[in-house]
């Protein structure tokens, strides 16, 4: 019923608009025929881009009965001139041309409007589809980040708390803790120490966890001399089962001195690095640790590898809580990296007085991964060897 009301007012408008132009141009006495034709050719253009065909082909009848009536002599419907009759028919086919041509241009433009809206809505249907799909890769993304973060976690809680399982199992299945049989007192010492140093490095794990920095470099408590060899050992010791499918290359400068650091931080600090090196390394390839005096109170020691490299741009983001280098994936699918070791390793140097970054090897294949630890200027502390001859004793 309102699209009937609306198209019956469009023809009276056309109406009201031909009649009074037709009234209007015959009381102008000097309006001629030439003059009265294109105004009511401009009239129907106007009928037809407004309200379409049908109102447009009504003015035209209206306006070529109305030029034929008043501009054709004689006045009314008798035309008698040969020429009046080419007039006549002239102005009624150029009526409805131009209104059929206004009202299809005008039809195009509203499908133009229409088809612009319809591209416009089909844009924002696939930005919103875009969208969805984005968050659901975020998701699966952020779903694969937990699970290397959990597998990460797994692998570094594990590994300690096994050690001080068995050696906590073997101190009660002995019930050598009341002296009575079972162990002797070195074995409990040694196990006892296993307890305290793993019991050490899962603390200094946790503590690495932690989002809070630190507003300083604090200086290591212990600033007694402690032997790099021995540091050296016990981390190629535990590094054992990672390293098994490489070859270790250890080359320390025997004059070196020495140093000024907590022993069992920077045992973790190596076997982090050792641990990533094999990593990302394909096995069968060397991996080499050296060391050597680089001032006179810093000692420099490199882990080198033959693996895939660390990109220049990517040197300083691995040491970011949980960065990954894109597209990196660890040789053995079952150690996944967690983006958590060499955080926590620069946090343990950094905490020595130290420094740690990554270079490029001097062969140019790999990745050099170089820590300066301080010397010591006091002699060297009891090591777990002397520990357990005391014990022994």
């Amino acid at each position: 019923m309102h699209l009937h009301a609306k198209s019956l007012r469009s023809y009276v408008m056309a109406l009201l608009i031909i009649a009074p132009a037709v009234a209007i141009l015959r009381l102008l006495p000097a309006i001629t025929v030439g003059a009265a034709a294109p105004v009511l050719l401009l009239a129907v253009l106007l009928i037809a881009r407004s309200w379409g065909t049908g109102p447009a082909l009504l003015a035209s009848v209206c306006a070529a009965l109305g030029f034929s009536y008043y501009f054709l002599p004689p006045v009314g419907f008798g035309i008698e001139d040969p020429n009046d009759w080419v007039a006549f028919v002239t102005f009624t086919v150029t009526a409805i041309v131009v209104g059929e041509l206004a009202s299809q241009s005008e039809q195009r433009r509203v499908e133009a409007q229409e088809g612009r809206r319809e591209i416009e809505r089909l844009y924002q249907q696939l930005g919103e589809a875009f969208e969805r799909a984005s968050e659901a890769e975020a998701a699966r993304r952020n779903e694969q980040l937990k699970a290397a973060l959990l597998d990460a976690l797994t692998h570094n809680l594990r590994t300690p708390l096994t050690a001080i399982k068995a050696a906590v199992t073997a101190l009660i299945g002995s019930k050598g803790l009341e002296g009575h049989s079972g162990l002797s007192l070195e074995s409990r010492t040694e196990l006892l120490l296993v307890i305290d140093e793993e019991s050490d490095r899962l603390n200094r794990f946790i503590e690495g966890l932690s989002a809070a920095e630190r507003p300083g470099v604090s200086e290591p408590q212990n600033r007694r001399g402690v032997k790099l060899e021995h540091i050296v050992r016990d981390a190629q010791t535990r590094a054992e089962t990672v390293t098994r499918h490489h070859r270790l290359v250890i080359d320390l400068d025997p004059t070196l001195p020495v140093l000024a650091v907590d022993a069992a931080a920077v045992t973790e600090v190596i076997y982090i690095l050792l641990d990533n090196a094999s990593k990302y390394a394909a096995s069968g390839t060397t991996i080499r640790l050296t060391a050597r005096l680089e001032e006179e109170h810093q000692a420099r020691v490199e882990v080198v590898d033959e693996g895939p490299g660390v990109p220049p741009a990517f040197r300083e983001q691995v040491f970011d809580k949980f960065f990954q280098i894109p597209g990196r994936e660890a040789f053995d699918p079952r150690r996944k990296g967690g983006g958590l070791g060499l955080p926590i390793a620069r946090r343990l140097v950094e905490a020595q007085g130290g420094r740690i970054w990554i270079e490029t090897p001097a062969t140019g294949v790999g990745a050099a991964l170089v820590l300066t630890l301080p010397v010591a200027t006091s002699d060297e502390p009891p090591t777990r060897e002397e520990l357990v001859g005391a014990a022994r004793a």
